[in-house]
């Protein structure tokens, strides 16, 4: 119809103007330091691969082992036939890695926060959210039954003056445009006997923690809500909400994103465990993040735009849309590549580039391109 077509005409064009319009760029090796594009390499710093596992040898075999096992697809949703012994070892593995009773598993992190929010709150119900938490959260407090609220990033005072009844607060644990760490010791003890508490760890787990096993551990708490995702740390897809066994049976349930979407793979479970022991025990894949991170913050410690962080995500701010967008293109001109993260995904005046940092990169690639944003953002 003319009028659809019409809508989508001029929010295209509002976005171009606005110098904000996105494109996909083909790329081979995007899941890796070193990737290309219209037949010129580049140094990877976008990707969430933090540990480097997305091109693991080791890990690749074990999802090649478990086709051999289980064969492709799993064909079904989880409770029709799409539950294998695979998927019941992830879970298993899981809930033993980081001490809960069930896990739920997800086709994506998106699918896990929609469907915790979607099933688990009714209509005199409050979600209380960070400001600054990921968009499948956001969008799901908003279509959700209940009444969401939003407290100020980090804000403790903020977020205990609006617990209210039946509440939800709901964190990231590192956050993904900042790379900054939520307070989680802080709001569990708000939260304590008043309120629940769910924390999304998709940036933290594998990094953060013992044996990797995320923010929560690191500050020494255990939320009645987990999710994890499998697209970062774990260098596959997919994601799991971990939790008690009467809210997992609840999920079993009632969680449409869970009930009604074909499982993941089996084969991708298989790997997804091996996945696990491989963060568990593999300690120098977070030593080495260590060292980098430190080399990083050194060489940009002057920097008007650097912001320093413990995490692998190194936001560095630069305000205005298209000079964000300027700087990518002169990094690029050095072999290095970045995005540069813009409005609407962060707020006006508050672009920047979004540099990750992973395993696999060398001291030698960090400090080439903290010298180049050095000098390439004095007056």
């Amino acid at each position: 119809m003319p009028l659809f077509n019409q809508r989508m005409a001029d929010a295209i064009a509002s976005r171009e103007q606005q110098g904000l319009a996105r494109k996909i760029a083909t790329l081979d090796g995007g899941n890796s330091t070193s990737l290309r594009f219209e037949n010129q390499h580049y140094v990877n710093f976008s990707s969430n691969d933090y540990l480097g596992l997305a091109t693991d040898p080791d890990l690749a075999l074990a999802w090649q082992q478990g086709i051999d096992i289980y064969g492709c697809g799993s064909s079904a949703s989880p409770l029709v036939t799409g539950f294998s012994y695979a998927h019941q070892a992830l879970e298993e593995r899981l809930c033993d890695w980081l001490g809960y009773d069930r896990a739920i598993l997800f086709s994506s992190g998106f699918s896990a926060n929609q469907a915790m929010l979607f099933s688990l709150l009714e209509k005199h119900d409050l979600v209380l959210q960070d400001r600054l938490n990921h968009a499948s959260l956001m969008e799901a407090g908003q279509m959700c039954n209940a009444t969401m609220k939003r407290f100020r990033h980090n804000d403790i005072a903020h977020l205990t003056q609006q617990i209210d009844g039946n509440t939800l607060v709901v964190t990231e644990g590192v956050f993904s445009m900042d790379g900054d760490q939520a307070p989680l010791r802080e709001i569990a003890q708000v939260t304590q006997g008043k309120a629940w508490l769910a924390v999304d760890d998709a940036h933290g787990i594998g990094v953060l923690g013992q044996q990797g096993r995320g923010s929560c551990n690191h500050a020494g708490i255990k939320p009645q809500l987990l999710v994890v995702t499998f697209g970062k740390a774990f260098g596959l897809s997919g994601a799991a909400i971990l939790c008690d066994e009467l809210t997992g049976n609840y999920l079993t349930q009632y969680a449409r994103h869970h009930v009604y979407s074909t499982a993941m793979p089996p084969a991708q479970a298989h790997a997804l465990r091996c996945a696990v022991d491989m963060i568990a025990s593999q300690q120098w894949r977070r030593d080495k993040l260590a060292e980098l991170n430190d080399c990083f913050n050194q060489h940009l410690a002057d920097a008007p735009g650097h912001i320093h962080t413990n995490t692998p995500i190194k936001p560095y701010l630069i305000g205005d849309a298209s000079q964000a967008v300027a700087l990518t293109h002169l990094l690029r001109e050095r072999g290095l590549w970045l995005t540069a993260i813009r409005p609407p995904t962060v707020p006006q005046g508050k672009a920047r580039l979004r540099i990750t940092l992973t395993a696999n990169h060398t001291t030698k690639q960090v400090k080439q391109l903290a010298e180049s944003i050095y000098s390439l953002t004095q007056d």
